[in-house]
């Protein structure tokens, strides 16, 4: 269908959706010539513009003769005739600033780049990222009664986290005191992956000196662990009032108010970042063109980075109305995605 469009429909369309993504307003053919500053009628450019609706790339809202690009309109405008734009030295410094990996924790790190990629945009900000396994400062077994125990795990980071696991029959309290001991010589400064890798050699090499039911009471711990649903990646979501501004009509708080509802459940969003993981460079989600992104209204621009092996390991970006200033904000996605290769990355290697 679109290939089918000539040059001067091409830039007729071209310069409508630049139009509306400028001011939001529907457009029509009298402003249109004169952002052209074409030789050609008012008559002309209606005629265009009706051809153009019948080929499903604009549409006509019942307030306004002017036009507005649909879904399909805008998707082929941005992936068809849009120029990306570069960023100013100033947004590029302060992208990399607010990035900055020195002295802060990698938490710090992931909050501050999306929150600059948040406010240069003007949209809500995502990342999904690489959970980052702490190292292990000390692990307590506490007796909770007939067969079930407490394990208090004291992470470097100061956070505790508390589990419980179902005791082997017949395990005394001297034998939780002893695998707890024996589990602190060998979780100390390193993190669960490493320590459990080395605490199942020593099991199955018969190196650990435990009696037998201590020696049950660490591997049903670590079978536990193993085991252990908690998801590897996170999502952080920012700048969401963001989505608040120029919201003009009922319908737009709807769809605002729906979006926070996917936002908080986050599932979906998770599912199409992983998505986007399957492709290099700056993916582009206009409206309902994607199933799992069923908000129709938005857009969502998001961009993988790397772990130093160049494996993908997480993806950033932003989402926003459909009106957004894509030849701006897709360089932005895409330049804070290569530096979060370069700060992220290094600390993400392995598995």
């Amino acid at each position: 269908m679109t290939e089918t469009l000539n040059d001067r429909s091409r830039e007729i369309f071209g310069a409508l959706v630049r139009a509306y993504l400028d001011t939001g307003e529907a457009v029509g053919s009298k402003t249109l010539s004169a952002r052209l500053g074409l030789n050609l009628s008012s008559a002309t450019i209606r005629n265009v513009m009706a051809d153009l609706e019948r080929q499903g790339l604009l549409y006509a809202p019942h307030t306004s003769a002017g036009r507005l690009p649909t879904e399909a309109g805008l998707r082929f405008f941005v992936h068809g005739l849009l120029e990306v734009g570069q960023l100013t030295p100033d947004e590029m410094a302060r992208i990399e600033a607010q990035s900055s990996a020195s002295g802060k924790s990698y938490a710090s790190v992931l909050e501050e780049a999306i929150a600059a990629l948040s406010g240069l945009s003007r949209c809500a900000g995502l990342v999904l990222a690489p959970k980052q396994e702490n190292p292990l400062r000390h692990i307590e077994f506490i007796h909770l009664g007939p067969g079930r125990a407490l394990v208090v795990m004291v992470l470097d980071s100061g956070l505790v986290e508390n589990r419980i696991i179902a005791l082997p029959d017949g395990v005394p309290l001297s034998a939780l005191l002893e695998a707890g001991n024996y589990l602190n010589a060998r979780l100390s400064g390193r993190t669960l992956a490493e320590a459990r890798m080395l605490i199942e050699a020593e099991l199955t090499g018969d190196r650990a000196s435990l009696d037998v039911l201590a020696s049950r009471l660490v591997q049903t711990g670590l079978a536990v662990w193993s085991g252990d649903t908690a998801p590897e990646r996170s999502l952080i979501v920012r700048g969401q009032a963001h989505l608040l501004q120029d919201v003009r009509e009922a319908g737009d708080i709807e769809r605002i108010r729906r979006l926070f509802e996917a936002l908080e459940t986050k599932s979906t969003f998770i599912s199409l970042l992983e998505a986007a993981q399957t492709a290099e460079g700056v993916q582009i989600f206009i409206g309902s063109d994607n199933a799992l992104f069923d908000v129709s209204g938005c857009s969502l621009i998001v961009a993988p980075f790397h772990d130093t092996r160049a494996r993908i390991i997480g993806a950033i970006g932003v989402i926003g109305p459909t009106r957004l200033n894509y030849s701006k904000v897709i360089p932005m996605v895409d330049y804070t995605a290569r530096v979060m290769t370069r700060l992220i990355g290094p600390v993400s290697i392995g598995g």
